[in-house]
């Protein structure tokens, strides 16, 4: 099991775990503030917007062309931002820490 700690508006830390999925269905699937993909992860909404925490950036990737131009839609958006839908869970990622993006 891969732990991903996600960080909410509230600064609340949620520490979960998956083997699988994206980070956005572990997000919906623990009911995480904030992030509510509404596109189901295909990439289309922004409203899974996460800021990965610097030191974690070169773990997750950068994003693709079709997922930097989604996120020019969206708010707040910084060297760090991503679309958590487009971020697949595996053991690379243990330990990452990622902010739920305000707006």
């Amino acid at each position: 099991m891969t732990q991903i700690i996600f960080i909410t508006a509230d600064e609340q830390e949620h520490v979960l775990e998956a083997d699988s999925g994206s980070l956005m269905e572990l997000a919906v699937a623990n009911n995480i503030a904030g992030i509510d993909g509404d596109c189901g992860g295909v990439c289309s909404c922004a409203t899974c917007h996460v800021h990965i925490a610097p030191e974690d950036k070169a773990r997750v990737g950068e994003a693709s062309e079709i997922e930097a131009d989604m996120l020019e839609l969206a708010e707040n958006v910084t060297e760090n931002s991503r679309l958590c839908c487009q971020i697949a869970i595996s053991d690379k990622l243990e330990g990452i820490r990622v902010t739920v993006a305000e707006g």
